[in-house]
């Protein structure tokens, strides 16, 4: 029996010719569900005569075109059956407040009152009854929750997919421990519509009956959480902890769990003869994708873990941590029974701070998004055993309660929630563990941390981006700009606003005594940043690129001599700077212990003016951080040779508009420093050759002291099977406007037999252009067309991409080698350009200016290598396994034109076929993937 036996569900799904309803669009079609006791009884389904053309737009997201609704009865006719259809139901849509709003005012518009039912959004009771789903979009929803619906986007089958969501979403709240709805029910309120009746109505019903917290769940406090278990150190016995040197014993281990794969077998061996070698501190394996490396290198380095030494394992991303740690550790530990244990290591900001969590959901009442994130988090407490926030898969983390919730990494010793704390328990285990998991840019950032024990193993997993991130880890800014708003709030809050602390506190001396020798220092320092923007400022004609970026800034790129040259007054006016600085920070804090100790004279309830001096201080803090990094930076000559400076000037004839960020551009002795930490490195990459040398990436990884031993596996399969490589010769030059015609009329007209398209741009401006033009064609209706920079965050796009039946991305950088899309195979990939940085990027100017001035042929050297890396990588998009076919379209003509094509047709594992604009469809439409 279920709250709502005795309620009767009309769940309504509206197809329309567009989404402004005063705007001359209307509904052309009605679907409606009708549930009762939690079955869905009847279902309606009306077409409907808009009495107006139907858009084309509309027409390729629905299936229904204007030939469906010519001879259909319009709006008029329906309006009283629909009345009726609703009387005394519960409202149900997904996006209520466009379903509801819009049949509503239809109705008046001929005549009828408005409904007054109750209405309910089923957006939000998704997110929050199952808060961990990567989507909340109806037609990913019915497929991860396995509801079979026929017609996605037809209004009758939404309908019924809804209604059928609607039943799985209320059976999983009636699951949930009365506290936690509780604290459902009281947060609620400020849901969409009468959203929030639903856990008001589940809250108060269970309330009547006795019902006891189940035994997986623990409460602290009115938290209820998964129960936790303190993992103790592994005692390993150490049996059967022998590698195998035989190969026929492996065959035995892999037997009916693994294929046996000479090629694999070889690397296992190639790195187990690497650790055991003493003498030995560094390896460079190339081994092709599909090869089986990840388990090649856990294999080999496990068998050594029983000596209470760690393996350290850095990938670049998030999706390859998990799937080491979810995927390749299990498979290894399966096959070779070795009693260790695995745990990812990622700052302590990715989990959640449960004392923060608690505090936000007492403070005032929050804005749409941070409540719904909220009561989802009460949710997922009940499920998640690592509080690691990662497992919401949110898309981005703006939100300003994040800086709440985000666990800051300390102990947390008095908290009420010590025990069941998520970092430290976090660390517990981490300690215990003998394979850790970690990323490059944290691993950058931490390596002298005590987590990775005596002399540990190092593995870099995906070797080829270890410096760049390294670099990247290293690169930050002093935003004068953001800093002066930062004071301007501060004495608006102290000062001059309405319920300012001079206005609130007028009679407390000490306080008063305090402000008063405050405000010239802020002005004072206020004025020091203006003197530091102006110094700045002065050598934009010394810049060796000046760029005015389509926001309309101005970007100025300078080594670091030039920008900071020996007789610089910026260094003294500096640490003057800093000074000033430090003293308003410290008065600040002064101000506000006073106002804690005068806390009775705020009116009641009211924390908000603390809690924004408490921020403004955090600002100056962080600040405060920055400048002493910068004054380090700029102090050392060796820090100037390696650094580059970018000055960006929001207004490019304001100096006060002047703001200045860092970059490293040699990581070497950045390098030296993590690797001496680390004992026996291997770095793995299906990429780390240039002409089947490892030269380059020795020189970038700074390996050239310690003389590393180089490996290339071979391919445990017959690429020529899995990839086919066209290569079109007869495009247009690359930078021209008939270019992007052709390639447009390629996306357009050749695509119809594929699902999954990555189309790899070198340009992002370009990327806009040929979004706009290939959107709304009919041609790739069912395609989701999702592209860098204007469909959300990366994540975001990678995750619609894997969850769609079909798509095409149309992105640069990152794309063709950082975001990883294991859960979804890619059947074509299209190379639009040959993959050259862009000269005019700040970090690249400065790089290649400083390889100019030690005489090295930046084309040679730097150029060409990083190119021929980025190309692999792109074509490595399509054949991660075994299991992969696709295609691997190149569009750049300068690959027959140029001396320097000849060196990426050497790098392509299989035999090029050139193809004409005309010819490529028909090898599209007839690639054979078996």
């Amino acid at each position: 029996m279920t709250v709502f036996d005795k309620d009767t569900f009309a769940v309504v799904d509206l197809e329309t010719t567009g989404t402004q309803r005063e705007n001359n669009n209307h509904i052309i079609q009605f679907g409606c569900a009708i549930i009762k006791h939690m079955k869905v009884v009847k279902t309606y389904s009306f077409m409907i005569n808009p009495h107006r053309e139907i858009p084309l737009s509309v027409q390729n997201l629905t299936g229904i075109h204007d030939e469906d609704v010519q001879d259909a009865k319009d709006f008029s006719y329906y309006a009283p059956q629909i009345i009726d259809i609703l009387k005394d139901t519960v409202f149900v849509a997904h996006n209520v407040n466009f379903d509801f709003p819009f049949l509503n005012y239809e109705l008046v518009e001929h005549g009828y009152e408005p409904l007054t039912i109750k209405a309910i959004d089923t957006v939000e009771l998704a997110k929050i009854a199952f808060p961990t789903l990567p989507s909340y979009k109806l037609s990913d929803l019915t497929a991860q929750l396995k509801i079979k619906h026929l017609n996605p986007h037809k209004a009758d089958s939404d309908a019924y997919g809804t209604a059928v969501l609607l039943i799985k979403i209320i059976k999983r709240l009636e699951r949930l421990p009365q506290a936690t709805l509780n604290t459902l029910s009281s947060l609620s309120q400020g849901l969409i519509r009468d959203t929030s009746w639903v856990f008001t109505s589940i809250a108060n019903e269970y309330r009547k009956q006795k019902h006891p917290l189940a035994k997986e769940y623990m409460q602290v406090r009115n938290i209820v959480l998964q129960k936790q278990t303190h993992n103790l150190a592994n005692n390993n016995s150490g049996e059967d902890n022998h590698f195998p040197i035989n190969d026929q014993t492996k065959r035995k281990l892999f037997a009916n769990k693994i294929n046996y794969r000479k090629a694999q077998v070889d690397l296992i061996n190639h790195i187990h003869q690497f650790i055991n070698n003493p003498l030995e501190r560094a390896m460079l394996v190339e081994a092709p994708n599909g090869t089986g490396k990840t388990f090649s290198y856990l294999f080999s380095y496990a068998y050594q873990l029983y000596s209470s030494r760690k393996l350290v394992v850095a990938a670049p991303t998030k999706v390859l941590q998990d799937q080491i740690i979810e995927q390749e550790i299990p498979q290894m530990l399966k096959i070779t029974k070795l009693d260790l244990t695995a745990e990812v290591v990622k700052a302590s900001s990715h989990f959640i701070d449960l004392d923060g969590f608690v505090q936000t959901i007492f403070s005032n009442s929050p804005n749409k998004p941070t409540l719904v994130l909220q009561m989802q988090i009460l949710v997922w407490l009940t499920e998640t055993k690592t509080g690691d926030m990662d497992e919401l898969q949110l898309t981005s983390y703006s939100n300003p309660i994040f800086t709440q919730i985000s666990h800051p990494g300390d102990a947390r010793v008095s908290s009420k929630f010590a025990e069941v704390d998520f970092w430290n328990l976090a660390r517990e285990r981490q300690e215990a563990a003998d394979i850790l998991v970690t990323n490059h840019a944290y691993l950058a950032n931490h390596y002298m941390d005590t987590i990775w024990g005596q002399n540990p193993y190092l593995v870099i997993d995906e070797a080829h981006r270890f410096t760049d991130n390294v670099i990247t880890s290293r690169n930050d800014a002093l935003r004068f700009e953001s800093l002066w708003g930062s004071l301007s709030r501060l004495r608006n809050l102290l000062y001059f606003s309405e319920d300012s602390v001079q206005n609130q506190f007028s009679e407390n001396v000490e306080i008063n005594f305090l402000l008063k020798n405050l405000d010239p220092e802020i002005l004072d320092l206020i004025y020091t940043i203006n003197d530091l923007q102006k110094i700045l400022y002065s050598r934009k004609e010394e810049a060796i690129n000046k760029i005015i970026l389509p926001n309309g800034n101005l970007e100025l790129s300078f080594p670091g001599k030039v920008l900071f040259p020996k007789d610089s007054e910026f260094l003294d006016k500096m640490s003057s700077f800093v000074q000033k600085l430090e003293n308003v920070r410290q008065k600040t804090n002064q101000i506000l212990f006073n106002l804690y100790q005068d806390h009775s004279s705020i009116p009641s309830g009211d924390d908000s003016l603390l809690s924004d001096i408490t921020e403004e201080i955090d600002q100056l803090d962080y600040y405060t951080e920055k400048s002493y990094q910068l004054t380090d930076l700029i102090s050392s000559e060796d820090n100037l040779d390696q650094g580059g400076f970018v000055l960006i000037a929001t207004n490019p004839d304001d100096p006060l508009s002047t703001n200045l960020h860092w970059m490293m551009l040699d990581a070497s002795r950045e390098l030296r420093q993590i690797y001496s930490r680390f004992d026996h490195l291997l770095f793995v990459s299906a990429t780390l050759t240039s002409n089947e040398n490892f030269d380059y990436a020795i020189k970038q990884l700074a390996l050239e002291d310690m003389d590393p031993i180089t490996y290339i596996g071979k391919s445990s399969f017959d690429l020529n099977k899995h990839l086919e490589v066209l290569a079109v010769e007869d495009m247009p030059k690359p930078d021209s406007d008939e270019y992007l015609e052709s390639l447009d009329d390629i996306l357009i007209n050749d695509l119809e037999n594929k699902n999954h398209v990555l189309l790899l741009m070198t340009n992002l401006d370009k990327i806009h252009d040929v979004f706009v033009e290939i959107v709304n064609n009919p041609k790739l209706k069912d395609f989701e067309i999702l592209a860098q920079g204007l469909s959300g965050s990366n994540n975001r796009i990678a995750k619609r991409f894997s969850i769609a039946p079909k798509a095409i991305i149309i992105g640069a950088d990152s794309f063709w080698e950082g975001i990883d899309f294991h859960d979804q195979g890619i059947d074509l990939v299209i190379a639009s350009k040959l993959p050259f940085e862009s000269p005019d990027q700040p970090e690249v100017k400065l790089r290649q200016k400083r390889l100019e001035d030690k005489n090295i042929n930046v084309f040679e050297n730097d150029s060409i290598p990083r190119a021929l890396i980025r190309f692999r990588q792109g074509m490595g998009r399509l054949i991660r396994g075994e299991q992969d076919h696709g295609q691997f379209v190149i569009l750049d003509s300068r690959l027959w034109t140029k001396d320097y094509g000849k060196i990426f047709l050497q790098a392509i594992p299989v035999k090029v076929q050139k193809v004409s604009q005309k010819g490529l469809k028909d090898k599209l439409d007839n690639y054979d993937p078996r």
